[in-house]
């Protein structure tokens, strides 16, 4: 094979990582933001006897499978379930103008369905509909949406640098990288922390907790890049494109929340981690810490598995290291890391 042909199936080679991730890319965003309709929304109807009975149902059959309607029997009740996040929406009934309450900082967008939702409702009372938000989000994020840019560049720091120690730290024993993913999530965190606080102010308290989040977060996401690296070389870079951006945004609930997406995405939002940072700093900064626990639990669960996968490529080299003691590294590692500098960065 000529210099010409080694040098073209190089390249044509090289050029399969950027198609795969346009190709992913498409999949994932499309797939999740594309199409948006509520399955299962849950809300509430508040008021009591037959006739709260007889509009909820009436509300149901019309919804079908889009909306899990209930009864509450007080405004109280139903405003604790908001703050609670049990529910997304309550109308109330038996006041002179209807009035839906809501809780903006659990999701905008979801809000916005629910409004949707019960404006005609309230149009055939003659009356326009009153909305109350027992949540509201500060006033420097009014759509809510800044946790997920947040979300977003704390990815970007993360996944990046993990071409770095995983290339060009290649030369380095596994202990010195476990120290530099250490240090490098550190600072990515507190690049996160001051993008939440002094600058943008995205956090008007609890800082230091949102600081911690994107600290276990980022550690979380550089253990399994650079343990990944390991086996995966090259590939990494698409490896944990698909994990920590594919995958990743689309089911953090920083757009849409799981009862707006289809089950695929709606199931990952369960237990991904880039869902446990936003709902973790959701529950952190304007929920009273409810369901903070199993969301910061998410995030220990990811750092555990890239504690995991990086002991496993740490005993890997090191049978390597055994087995080829005096064998030297392959020529091309310099290009192999700038090559994947290029493509983490140019995404």
């Amino acid at each position: 094979m000529s210099a010409d042909h080694r040098a073209l199936r190089h390249v044509l080679t090289h050029l399969l990582t950027p198609l795969l991730m346009c190709v992913g890319m498409g999949l994932a965003y499309l797939g999740a933001f594309a199409a948006p309709e509520p399955h299962h929304l849950p809300v509430a109807v508040v008021g009591s006897g037959p006739e709260a009975k007889a509009f909820a149902q009436t509300v149901k059959d019309k919804a079908g499978d889009a909306l899990d309607v209930r009864t509450l029997a007080t405004r109280a009740t139903a405003v604790d379930q908001l703050r609670t996040r049990h529910i997304d929406g309550a109308y109330v009934l038996g006041s002179e103008v209807p009035e839906l309450i809501v809780a903006s900082a659990g999701s905008d967008t979801t809000v916005s369905v629910v409004q949707k939702i019960f404006t005609p409702v309230a149009a055939e009372q003659g009356e326009p509909l009153k909305v109350t938000d027992v949540a509201p989000t500060v006033s420097d994020d009014p759509t809510g949406q800044g946790l997920f840019f947040l979300l977003v560049a704390l990815s970007i720091g993360s996944y990046a640098s993990v071409a770095v120690l995983g290339g060009a730290g290649a030369a380095l024993r596994m202990r010195a990288r476990a120290l530099l993913v250490v240090g490098v999530s550190a600072v990515v965190s507190l690049i996160g922390a001051a993008f939440a606080g002094p600058v943008f102010h995205l956090a008007h308290a609890g800082l230091w907790g949102v600081w911690g989040m994107a600290w276990g977060y980022s550690a979380g996401i550089l253990l399994i890049g650079v343990g990944l690296h390991t086996f995966l070389k090259r590939w990494t870079t698409l490896a944990v494109m698909v994990l920590f951006v594919m995958l990743n945004f689309t089911s953090s609930g920083g757009v849409f929340r799981p009862e707006l997406q289809n089950g695929f995405f709606g199931s990952l939002h369960a237990f991904w981690n880039g869902a446990g940072f936003v709902e973790g700093a959701r529950s952190l900064l304007y929920f009273d810490h409810y369901g903070l626990g199993r969301y910061v639990w998410t995030l220990v669960a990811w750092l555990a598995v890239g504690a995991v996968v990086f002991t496993v490529a740490a005993l890997a080299e090191r049978r390597q290291r055994r087995a080829l003691a005096a064998a030297t590294a392959p020529a091309g590692d310099d290009e192999q890391v700038e090559e994947e500098l290029e493509e983490a960065v140019g995404v």
